[in-house]
């Protein structure tokens, strides 16, 4: 089996560069793609004097969503993994994506948290595990997948930082719903649901993720968008199961629950009255544009992917490439190394 390797980043190069070296270390024979979005703190030239990252890809957007499409189109592997910058793979990670690919189209596994290394050099896209459909449910053991059953439908969510997709699965997804700053990977959980294409669970595809440090000059991952986060869950709950009684009635649940926990912060002085009204109207706002635009989004794509905004609608994600599997040849498909002492070359047509 053929693996790409695709991590997402931004602003984020030491963690990077630990990511990096545990995919040296355990997936020693993967196609290794880094999708850099804008950063600012020299993460571009620390990939490129790199020898084991095969293809750097440089956008525009902050968005994670925008950074996998890229990666996944330029991937060359039968089977696409995805890691984020800030997750370290445990050893056995290769040979567990192996075997879970061997039983299923999707694997997940295990991203257990560890404390931030001390320097605050990440500002981060946004994560996909920043809200939950169901705020009922008990917390999971992180050794287990979180599952839950929407419209008659078994879900079952994966690590979105840690995840290996066969290649047919990628395509019949066309990827990831560039609509969503958060939870595109939920989103795609239910979209596979929808293909009954399974997703399977391996504990032995585990990785470590450093936390952002509370300087981190973005709040890092940890920071709430309360407009986006509920744009995003009622966009992919309408897109994805329409107008139905459960549907409004986990959105109105997470946000009635959210919003008792907020005048719970009033109470004990740690938030004002103005803060939990401006953050009511950020919901309110984030809850009718998503529903209007899933909505929408149902009458677009009609088939089973569900992604009117997926790897087929654009083709101008990325601002540059360098490939080092062009370096020696000129032509895509070179390999690993063949770039020579040159690092990663730049391709002219990534515009």
């Amino acid at each position: 089996m053929d693996l790409s390797v695709v991590v997402p980043t931004l602003n984020g190069r030491d963690r990077l560069a630990a990511c990096l070296d545990a995919l040296a270390a355990d997936a020693p024979d993967a196609e290794v793609i880094v999708v850099n979005g804008p950063s600012a703190d020299g993460t571009t030239g620390m990939v490129r004097d790199r020898d084991d990252v095969d293809v750097l890809v440089e956008i525009s957007d902050r968005t994670v969503n925008v950074a996998r499409n890229a990666g996944i189109e330029v991937a060359t592997g039968d089977a696409v993994a995805l890691v984020d910058y800030d997750n370290r793979i445990e050893s056995g990670w290769r040979e567990a994506v192996a075997a879970g690919l061997d039983a299923a189209p999707v694997v997940s596994g295990p991203v257990t948290p560890i404390p931030p290394s001390g320097t605050a050099d990440g500002n981060s896209t946004a994560t996909d595990d920043a809200e939950r459909d169901d705020p009922s449910e008990p917390e999971r053991s992180p050794s287990e997948p979180e599952r839950n059953r929407i419209a008659g439908r078994d879900v079952t969510y994966f690590e979105g930082g840690n995840v290996a997709f066969r290649r047919d699965a990628l395509r019949d997804l066309d990827g990831f719903d560039e609509y969503l700053r958060v939870g595109g990977a939920r989103d795609a959980a239910h979209r596979l649901a929808r293909m009954d294409r399974e997703v399977t669970w391996r504990p032995e595809l585990a990785a470590r993720k450093e936390l952002p440090t509370p300087t981190a000059a973005d709040g890092g991952r940890c920071a709430h968008e309360w407009g986006w986060k509920y744009r995003g869950l009622a966009y992919r709950l309408l897109k994805n199961y329409g107008v139905r009684p459960g549907v409004l009635l986990r959105t109105g649940s997470h946000a009635l629950g959210d919003a008792i926990g907020a005048a719970e912060d009033v109470v004990r002085g740690e938030s004002t009255p103005t803060r939990w009204a401006a953050t009511g109207r950020d919901v309110l706002l984030g809850l009718t544009g998503g529903t209007s635009d899933g909505l929408v989004a149902r009458r677009r794509d009609r088939s089973p992917a569900r992604n009117p905004n997926g790897i087929s609608t654009r083709a101008d994600r990325a601002v540059a490439k360098y490939d080092r599997r062009t370096g020696a040849e000129g032509a895509e498909g070179g390999g690993r190394g063949e770039g020579g002492d040159d690092g990663l070359t730049e391709v002219d047509d990534a515009e």
